[in-house]
């Protein structure tokens, strides 16, 4: 899945900064459907990896209660991105290169 084509699948444009708020929450809200009943573990962690990149993604525990080996994807994702943002992507925690 590609994320242009995930973003003009749900939101009609491949920048949702340009969406009222109302075309962002239509959006948002099949994103979130489409995700419920979505079957397939890929495409349905792809969906879940477009939620919280648009901070709408629920927890992994519940995201993926029936689903061990996604669920520690989705961890290890969080745990990823969140040190991306505290760290940045050159060095480590000790602000070594």
């Amino acid at each position: 899945m590609e994320l242009e084509a995930l973003l003009h699948h749900f939101f009609g444009t491949e920048d949702p900064a340009t969406l009222t708020d109302a075309g962002f929450e239509r959006g948002a809200e099949k994103l979130r459907i489409a995700f419920g009943v979505e079957r397939e573990p890929s495409r349905r962690f792809a969906l879940w990896t477009l939620l919280e990149a648009l901070d709408m993604a629920p927890l992994p525990a519940d995201a993926f209660a029936k689903e061990p080996q996604l669920k520690a994807a989705a961890e290890a994702y969080l745990s990823a991105a969140f040190r991306l943002e505290r760290f940045g992507d050159g060095g480590d925690e000790r602000g070594d290169a």
